[in-house]
């Protein structure tokens, strides 16, 4: 062999050997690319669904510590690589996350990736007062109260709105269901429940029945929610509505004793005495003439419907019959027998 032919083959295995520890580095790579994709498609051992909180901030290494310490998977390693081979250690979301049985590593990626977290639901009830309301949100621990005070006087300062008028707003959220994740704040809640009143009056407002006696769609809401709290019978709400139309075009006074209670705030004990209604006061409406100065109650979208359809009729009275009905009446001697009938046991 020629010393030429001898160099041209130590040349030649010299090339070959970076070659082949290429190609089995490669191999090895697609390798345990295969086993990893294979593993991140196979669902972890659960048997219970399991929940676990990813804070804000939190690094892929911390959230992998939280999934094994939730019991959800010890193979975090594993999981580490996936996010990492499929570009997700910095799309990490914070939030509440709920897995159940049957994940795979990879759907897992997917739910804290997409911030599909945990929905949760509450419920602004129909006729509560604002003051009502803010004790219960104030009260849910999944909720963020981020207001500074839950004293409803300065709850338009609180949302930066201006409401001079009616600083606790009261009446201006609508009842509804509605959907949060855990620790939204108690503020754009009710910003939501706010903007919600605010379409559903002024929708109603401009479908409204001619000539009724409002100045303004506020006038309506609070005429509806002396409806909602006089009555929880739907087909009783309109006929309420005309009584009231009636009674404010005829200049005749409310006479409403839910306003008075309103009035009364935390003074009231369960007890309307006469002395009650004899204390003249703003929410007094056996006292002053007129729409009380704010509502009384979150109003729900049938009784704000009413006040703006009253039925038509000649009614001018109403009284409880004791089953959530109420009887109606078009003269004052007609209801005072109403009133022994269904209030004072009489016949």
């Amino acid at each position: 062999m020629t010393k030429q032919a001898w160099m041209s083959g130590r040349t030649a295995r010299a090339l070959a050997l970076p070659a082949t520890l290429f190609a089995l580095g490669l191999a090895t790579f697609l390798g345990l690319d295969a086993w990893l994709e294979r593993w991140a498609e196979t669902p972890v051992k659960l048997t219970d669904a399991v929940l676990f909180d990813i804070p804000n901030g939190a690094t892929f290494a911390q959230v992998a510590a939280t999934i094994r310490e939730s019991g959800i998977t010890d193979a975090t390693t594993r999981l580490t690589l996936r996010a990492r081979q499929r570009g997700l250690i910095e799309a990490i979301r914070r939030g509440e996350y709920r897995v159940t049985p049957g994940v795979t590593p990879d759907g897992l990626l997917d739910l804290i990736s997409h911030g599909q977290v945990v929905q949760h639901h509450v419920r602004i009830e129909e006729g509560e007062t604002v003051a009502t309301l803010l004790r219960r949100l104030e009260a849910d621990e999944r909720l963020d109260f981020d207001l500074s005070t839950s004293t409803p006087r300065s709850l338009a300062d609180n949302l930066g709105i201006a409401s001079p008028h009616n600083p606790a707003l009261e009446g201006r959220f609508f009842p509804d269901t509605y959907q949060f994740d855990r620790g939204h704040r108690v503020s754009e809640l009710l910003g939501r429940a706010l903007k919600q009143m605010d379409e559903v009056l002024n929708t109603a407002w401009a479908g409204r029945a001619k000539e009724l006696p409002y100045e303004s769609a506020q006038d309506a809401l609070v005429l509806a929610s002396l409806v909602e709290k006089e009555t929880g019978r739907a087909s009783d709400r309109a006929r309420i509505a005309g009584v009231f139309v009636r009674r404010l075009t005829r200049r005749m006074r409310l006479q409403s004793d839910p306003t008075v209670i309103y009035g009364l705030g935390d003074a009231f004990d369960g007890n309307l005495t006469r002395a009650h209604l004899d204390a003249d006061g703003p929410y007094n409406t056996y006292s002053r003439h007129g729409l009380p100065p704010t509502p009384i109650a979150l109003p729900s979208r049938d009784s704000i419907h009413a006040a703006l359809h009253p039925e038509i009729g000649n009614a001018l009275y109403f009284v409880a019959r004791g089953d959530g009905s109420s009887e109606f009446s078009a003269t004052l001697e007609q209801h005072n027998r109403a009133v022994r009938r269904f209030q004072l046991g009489g016949s």
